[in-house]
């Protein structure tokens, strides 16, 4: 690489975080990483213990970050989801389901844009989901994940002369812990996903990190504002 970079990754204790965190480590780059609980696993660089439910807790760990480092990366990972009729959608989780999905994702990339808009370089990858494209049962989580593309097109124009880039991924079902808590394998849960997956497989979180790894790349420098469905074919509506 013709320069050192360094990665900040939240919800990187487990699934897509802790799989882009090693790919990116083993790339070369300096990565850090932010959750509310350690991983149970060695993280691969420096890693602060953080909930990132709470804006001041994420503005102090965002300012001592980017006093310590210059941050030319970041993954704005952390989520929360939930399953939900219409009928039954709670107003104060919702709230809580919009915050933790957008909030830190402005709080970090606020604090780390000086950083690089100095180097006139720097990559900021959102990470949204599938169910934008309209699945049921997802009310909350749609809103949130659909505010995370919007914004990344708006902060693409806001920043397109400045060297950054920003783009987001939508993955479809991946096989992370929290999936396995939620639909275990044979369940009837994993087969309704799968059902809408032409592959009629799950993704893997490295095949994940592997789409952002791309985004994170010096060769993506003219592509800003898009958004990569890793889905198995899932948004192609012939599931």
């Amino acid at each position: 690489m013709s320069q050192t970079y360094t990665t900040v990754i939240t919800g990187a204790s487990k699934g897509i975080g802790f799989a882009t965190a090693k790919r990116l480590k083993a790339m070369g780059h300096e990565v850090i990483g932010l959750a509310r609980r350690k991983p149970d696993q060695l993280f691969p660089g420096e890693f602060f213990e953080v909930d990132l439910a709470d804006s001041e807790a994420t503005k102090q760990v965002a300012d001592i970050v980017a006093c310590q480092y210059s941050v030319s990366h970041l993954i704005n990972n952390v989520g929360i989801s939930r399953s939900e009729s219409l009928e039954d959608v709670d107003i104060t989780q919702f709230a809580s389901i919009i915050d933790l999905n957008l909030r830190p994702a402005i709080q970090l990339t606020q604090a780390f844009l000086p950083a690089m808009k100095a180097r006139h370089y720097g990559r900021i990858i959102n990470i949204s989901s599938l169910v934008v494209v309209g699945l049921p049962l997802r009310t909350s989580y749609a809103a949130a994940k659909a505010g995370l593309i919007s914004m990344t097109r708006t902060w693409a124009s806001e920043l397109a002369t400045t060297g950054i880039t920003v783009n987001a991924i939508a993955p479809g079902p991946t096989e992370t812990e929290l999936f396995r808590a939620n639909s275990p394998v044979g369940s009837a849960s994993e087969q309704q996903f799968l059902q809408r997956v032409p592959m009629q497989r799950l993704a893997q979180p490295d095949e994940i990190a592997a789409a952002i790894a791309f985004f994170a790349s010096e060769d993506t420098s003219y592509i800003t504002g898009q958004t990569l469905f890793v889905d198995g074919g899932s948004s192609l509506g012939a599931a």
